[in-house]
């Protein structure tokens, strides 16, 4: 049988290959440092790219008994624009009837007004990374608040730093990765023994 999965290994690879994921030394605007930049939706600009991720995604959760339970019926929700590419192809590949994503403005995340006429399937949540799971955990109280049920989780890349699970479901990625962030150079230098040239970012 064809392992649809593909290793994190061989999406790392395809990360690299696309410039969605790099290594040096990186500083975002608030001033942290880091040796690893990701930029995922850069990935999904490729077809054949998005198509071996959203369907390694995908089958994760197609995998999961509760979640698989709910297909096609089910709303995929992006929290972030960088999400939106992914949630379109995990919603392509699971032939999910509903797509939405949340906003950012004035620095609050929302959901469009006219949301809450509709009437919501039960939700799987899908971001591009998850660093801290923060912006998933805000998306499910807001999902939540519209009286929709929220029954997965998942990114292409999820940081160690991140939790397992959220209000008991678990978080489902490709990749996990460990990627710290430092809050001085001198802490970065200290940590990665690299004089490596800056290059500006706007956020990690």
């Amino acid at each position: 049988m064809v392992n649809l999965i593909p290793s994190p290994e061989s999406v790392v690879q395809i990360l690299q290959k696309t410039n969605a994921y790099r290594h040096g030394h990186f500083v975002s605007q608030n001033g942290r440092h880091s040796s690893h930049y990701f930029k995922v939706p850069m990935t999904f600009h490729f077809s054949d790219n998005a198509r071996i991720l959203a369907v390694g995604l995908s089958r994760k959760f197609r995998m999961d008994k509760i979640t698989a339970s709910h297909l096609p019926r089910i709303a995929v929700v992006s929290p972030s624009a960088d999400g939106i590419p992914v949630a379109f192809s995990i919603r392509d590949a699971l032939s999910g009837e509903q797509i939405y994503w949340a906003t950012r403005e004035s620095g609050k995340r929302q959901f469009p007004q006219y949301i809450e006429n509709f009437n919501i399937n039960p939700c799987i949540v899908v971001d591009d990374i998850v660093r801290s799971g923060s912006t998933l955990q805000e998306t499910h109280r807001l999902l939540t608040n519209l009286g929709a049920k929220v029954v997965g989780f998942g990114a292409i890349v999820k940081f160690e730093t991140a939790p397992k699970e959220i209000e008991g479901i678990e978080i489902k990625s490709l990749v996990e990765f460990d990627s710290p962030i430092y809050n001085t150079l001198e802490e970065w230098q200290a940590a990665e023994n690299s004089d490596a040239p800056a290059e500006q970012i706007v956020e990690f």
